[in-house]
C-alpha cells in the first residue's frame, strides 16, 4: 500500500480533488438555475433543460481554465528545475501532464455534450413557446419585449416555426453561431487526437489541434449574447414570481399588484476563468518563438541502420540535463510543424544530439533533405535550417537522485537512456565527480537485430570504462530481441559460447523472448534491501501497465522496506 500511494497515491488525489471540484460546480449550479427565484420564468419557459445546460457550462468554465496549463512546457520546465517549489513526488506528477490534459480534454467533451443536448430542447422549447402557444403563460413570457417598456425573455425573437426557427437562432445569435464554431472545433480536435491518427497522420493531428485559437476566442465572448436571462433584483421586489405567475393576464394592469416582470441577461463569466491561462499559454508561445530563432549549426549527420539517423547540432547557450527532450522545425520540410525528440547526447559533450527513426512523411522529408537517402558525401552547406525549441524536463532527470535504478527502453526509446549512460560515462571518466548512484539496471527491448546496432558501441564504451575503474557490477544490462525467426535462431544458437555477442559484440548476450518481470523485480528487490529503486520507463503503455504493476506488488508496505518508483517518458 506504502508503494501504491508513492506511485499511484498523489496522482489519484490529484484526480479525485479535480472530479470532486466538478461535481461540486455541477451542483451547485445545478441548485442555482433549477431552485432561484431570479429564474422562475425562466424554467416555466424551459423546464428542467435549463439547469441541465448551465451546471456543465460551469464545468466547461473550470475545465478550459486548466486544459492549457499542462502544455506550458516552460512553465512546466521551471517548476520542475525549481528544487524550492517541487519536491520529487511534486515533479513526478509534473510528468504525468499530457495525461491530465487529455483527462481534462475528454471532461470537456462531456460537458459540452450534455451543454450542447440541453441547448437543443431550450430552443425547441423557445421557439415552440414563441410560434405554437396561445394563451397561457408561456405565450406571455415569450410575448414580452414586442411592447415598449418591456424586456424581453425568450430570445427567439422572431416568429417561425421549427425547424426553421431553430436552425434562425443557431446561425444569427452570437451565442448560437459561437456555439456551432466552438463545438465543431471541439470534435475535431478530439477526433484527430487520438492514437492512430497521431502515429500515422501526425501532420493532421498538428493542425487540427491549433484550432484551440479558435476555440478560446469563440468561448470567450460566447455568453456575451446574454441569451439566458433572469428577472432583475428591482423587479422581484415589485412582482413576485411565485404567487403573479398565477395572474400572468392580469400583468400590468392599475388594478394588479403584479407589475410587468423585468428581465436582464446573465453577465459574460467564462472569459474571467480563462483569461489568466490564455495570457500565460501567449507569453509562454512567445518565449517558444523567441528561442526557435536563434541560430541552429548542424554539425553532423550519421545514417545509422534500420532507418534511424542522428543530427548533432549547436546553438549559442543550449544547456540541457539528462533525458530532457526538444521540439525541432525543418522549414525545408514543412513551416509549421514542430515535432519533439528525445536528447541523446550528454550535459557533458559540447553539442547536443538527437536520434530519427522514419516512420511518417515529416521524418521522411528530412531525411531526405539531410541527404541520408544518398551515398555521397554531403556538404555542410548544403545542410537545412533548423529551429529548435527546448529542452524541456522529463523524469529522466531524476535518475542520478536514486542510487539503484531499472532502465527500460523499447525500440527507439532506448533514447532517453542513452544520454543518461552517456553521462554517467563522463561522470565516471572525472574522477573528482561523485555519484549517488551506484547501480543500474538495464533493459532494451527490440523487434529486428539492426535496431541493436547504433547503440551497441555506447554499450560497449561503458562497458570497457566499468572494468577499467575496476566497477563491473555497476551497469548490468540485458538486450532482448523479441522478433526473430528459426533460421536466426539457429545462427545464433551455434555461436552462444563464444566471447562476445554474435550481434552486439558485447560480453552480454543477447537474450531472446521477453524479460520475466516478475523474476527481473523479485531479483533486483533482494539485492537492495530497505532501498528507494527509481523504474524509468520510454516505451508503450500497455508495457508500462506492467512495470507500473511490478512496481507497486514488489514494494514493501514497510516505509523502511524497498520500494520501486515508477517513472515514464511523457511527451
Amino acid at each position: 500500500m506504502g508503494n501504491w500511494v508513492e506511485n499511484e497515491g498523489l496522482s489519484i488525489f490529484v484526480i479525485l480533488v479535480w472530479l470532486g471540484l466538478n461535481v461540486f460546480l455541477f451542483w451547485w449550479y445545478y441548485l442555482v438555475y433549477a431552485d432561484g427565484r431570479q429564474f422562475y420564468y425562466t424554467r416555466e419557459l424551459l423546464g428542467p433543460y435549463l439547469a441541465l445546460a448551465r451546471a456543465p457550462a460551469a464545468c466547461l468554465n473550470f475545465n478550459c481554465m486548466l486544459v492549457l496549463l499542462p502544455v506550458c512546457r516552460n512553465l512546466l520546465s521551471f517548476l520542475r528545475g525549481s528544487s524550492a517549489c517541487c519536491s520529487v513526488r511534486v515533479r513526478r506528477q509534473l510528468d504525468r501532464n499530457l495525461t491530465f490534459h487529455k483527462l481534462v480534454a475528454w471532461m470537456i467533451a462531456l460537458h459540452t455534450t450534455i451543454h450542447t443536448i440541453a441547448h437543443l430542447f431550450n430552443v425547441e422549447k423557445l421557439v415552440d413557446a414563441r410560434t405554437e402557444h396561445k394563451g397561457d403563460i408561456q405565450a406571455a413570457l415569450s410575448d414580452l419585449g414586442d411592447r415598449n417598456g418591456e424586456s424581453y425573455l425568450n430570445f427567439a425573437r422572431k416568429k417561425l416555426l421549427n425547424p426553421e426557427g431553430g436552425f434562425y437562432v443557431a446561425f444569427t445569435t452570437l451565442a448560437g453561431l459561437t456555439g456551432v464554431i466552438i463545438t465543431l472545433c471541439l470534435i475535431l480536435i478530439i477526433t484527430s487526437s487520438t492514437k492512430t491518427i497521431r502515429r500515422s497522420y501526425f501532420e493532421v493531428f498538428w493542425f487540427t489541434h491549433h484550432l484551440f485559437v479558435i476555440f478560446f476566442i469563440g468561448l470567450a465572448i460566447h455568453g456575451a449574447g446574454q441569451i439566458v436571462r433572469g428577472q432583475t433584483a428591482a423587479s422581484l421586489r415589485e412582482h413576485v414570481p411565485e404567487i403573479c405567475a398565477k395572474n400572468y393576464t392580469n400583468w400590468g394592469e392599475l388594478s394588479s399588484s403584479c407589475p410587468v416582470p423585468q428581465f436582464s441577461g446573465n453577465p459574460p463569466m467564462t472569459w474571467k476563468w480563462i483569461i489568466g491561462p490564455m495570457i500565460l499559454y501567449v507569453f509562454e508561445r512567445l518565449v517558444r518563438f523567441w528561442r526557435s530563432t536563434q541560430k541552429v549549426v548542424i554539425t553532423k549527420v550519421v545514417t545509422h541502420p534500420f532507418q534511424t539517423f542522428e543530427l548533432q547540432m549547436k546553438k549559442k547557450g543550449f544547456k540541457m540535463e539528462v533525458g530532457q527532450y526538444i521540439f525541432v522545425k525543418c522549414p525545408a520540410v514543412s513551416m509549421l510543424e514542430w515535432h519533439p525528440f528525445t536528447l541523446t547526447s550528454a550535459p557533458e559533450e559540447d553539442y547536443f544530439s538527437i536520434h530519427i527513426r522514419v516512420v511518417g512523411d515529416w521524418t521522411e522529408g528530412l531525411y531526405q533533405v539531410c541527404g541520408c537517402d544518398k551515398q555521397e558525401f554531403q556538404e555542410a552547406w548544403k545542410l537545412p535550417k533548423i529551429a529548435v525549441d527546448g529542452p524541456f524536463g522529463t523524469a529522466s532527470e531524476d535518475v542520478f537522485s536514486y542510487e539503484s535504478v531499472v532502465l527500460v527502453g523499447a525500440g527507439i526509446g532506448v533514447t532517453p537512456f542513452a544520454s543518461v549512460l552517456k553521462s554517467v560515462w563522463y561522470k565516471y571518466c572525472s574522477d573528482s565527480v561523485k555519484l549517488k548512484l551506484k547501480k543500474i539496471y538495464f533493459y532494451w527491448l527490440c523487434r529486428d537485430t539492426h535496431a541493436f546496432e547504433w547503440f551497441a558501441d555506447l554499450l560497449q564504451s561503458l562497458e570497457n570504462q566499468m572494468q577499467d575503474k575496476n566497477n563491473a557490477e555497476f551497469l548490468s544490462y540485458n538486450i532482448y530481441l523479441t522478433g526473430w525467426d528459426e533460421s536466426q535462431a539457429t545462427h545464433f544458437t551455434v555461436h552462444h559460447d563464444e566471447e562476445k555477442d554474435v550481434i552486439t559484440g558485447l560480453k552480454q548476450k543477447t537474450l531472446y523472448g521477453r524479460p520475466n518481470w516478475e523474476t527481473e523485480f523479485t531479483t533486483i528487490a533482494s539485492q537492495h534491501p530497505s532501498s528507494r529503486i527509481g523504474v524509468f520507463l520510454c516505451g508503450p503503455e500497455a508495457l508500462a501497465d506492467t512495470l507500473n504493476m511490478m512496481c507497486i506488488n514488489h514494494s514493501e508496505a514497510d516505509p523502511r522496506g524497498v520500494h520501486f518508483i515508477f517513472n515514464k517518458e511523457n511527451f
